[in-house]
């Protein structure tokens, strides 16, 4: 639902009760992951989608009857069908399971609050009940990045405690993922599938080396929502002039300022430099932290002589097993543009566990199902 949060936001802000359809569950190649929403008002104004144009229809019209009729959430299923050409269906050969609910924000005022949350860019997680008892299916509860708890009385306090304890875990994780609770004594007795909404800080990409690839990588990381800073150890060129698009330029050693800033299992590390005397602290430390990508420019030469000093500096080959280098897939690319394009499909293929390989060459789904843990 937070893909649609400005507008949820408008529309809680005026008390204005809704149709939220939700994305709850996919297989094969359905084209768009769990949590994305559509919603409808009174109105029949509607924003977002589930299928990327396939069955919107279908939800359209669902999402009015569960509002105007102020009927209990329900889930419907959705398929492709070759035996009825006008079959409601996904002509991309997968499936979705679409939970839709009214929502009144007055029976939800913490929804209000996690949108504000949304729009002012800060964390916040909203877990929403999915399936369960039917007394509970539908609630929701929310997750400041500090901690704070807001809810919509989804059950007693067990239950709120492990819902709540699940969704800061993925709010922490940067993830939005469906997870299982309950169904033990330790819990609540009887098994709640919740699926929980995030909306994280940007994930940092921190660049070392103020050169010109630096440039072009600093603008499409931004543009795929990463918080960009480049470094450098030489002012003259670590100037906010030559880096536009980065958020951050700072002009200090690399090892000295990754050992003071903070990083997490979504950062990206893309070490540019060239220069062992700037690489060699810099990746001995770096190689050691909970990051979840770190890649080095340089020919094969310059890798294999950059190994020699790694090990000779006493870093562990589990440590130097992390290590992209040379940094990027085989694009072919020779300009900054091409090269940065090279070095965030990378990225891209190892935060989703991808081959890297042109889908022409593979069968199955093209959309891998993503598992919250």
């Amino acid at each position: 639902m937070l893909n649609i949060a400005d507008t949820l936001h408008t529309w809680c802000r005026a008390a204005h009760p809704f149709a939220l359809a939700t994305v709850v569950q996919v297989s094969g190649s359905a084209p768009l992951p769990i949590g994305t929403a559509l919603a409808v008002d009174a109105d029949g104004t509607v924003v977002g989608s589930v299928s990327g144009g396939c069955v919107e229809g279908a939800v359209y019209e669902l999402g009015q009857q569960v509002l105007m009729g102020d009927e209990p959430p329900t889930q419907a299923r959705f398929g492709y069908s070759d035996d009825d050409a006008f079959a409601v269906g996904l002509t991309c050969g997968g499936e979705l399971d679409v939970l839709v609910q009214r929502i009144d924000p007055a029976d939800q005022p913490h929804l209000t609050a996690a949108f504000d949350e949304v729009t002012s860019g800060r964390p916040v997680a909203v877990a929403q009940i999915i399936d369960g008892p039917e007394e509970l299916l539908g609630r929701t509860l929310s997750v400041t990045g500090d901690g704070s708890t807001q809810d919509g009385a989804v059950g007693g306090e067990d239950w709120e405690a492990a819902v709540a304890a699940q969704a800061g875990a993925l709010l922490r994780a940067g993830r939005t993922g469906r997870v299982e609770i309950g169904g033990d004594a330790t819990t609540c007795p009887e098994r709640l599938s919740v699926l929980v909404h995030t909306h994280a800080s940007r994930p940092r990409m921190l660049i070392f080396g103020a050169v010109d690839f630096a440039g072009a990588l600093s603008e499409i990381g931004r543009f795929l929502g990463y918080r960009v800073t480049v470094c450098d150890a030489r002012p003259v060129f670590a100037t906010p002039t030559r880096f536009p698009h980065a958020d951050d330029v700072v002009a200090d050693w690399p090892h000295r300022y990754l050992a003071a800033t903070e990083v997490d299992a979504r950062t990206a590390v893309c070490v540019l430099t060239h220069d062992a005397k700037f690489d060699i602290p810099l990746l001995r430390l770096a190689l050691g932290l909970p990051v979840g990508y770190v890649g080095v420019m340089g020919s094969r030469r310059t890798h294999a002589h950059r190994l020699d000093l790694l090990r000779e500096a006493g870093v562990p080959e589990e440590h130097l097993a992390r290590m992209h280098s040379p940094i990027g897939l085989d694009l072919g690319a020779h300009t900054p543009e091409e090269t940065a394009i090279s070095i965030v499909a990378e990225i891209t293929a190892h935060t989703h566990q991808g081959s890297g390989t042109p889908l022409s060459w593979s069968t199955g789904p093209i959309h891998r199902q993503r598992t919250a843990s």
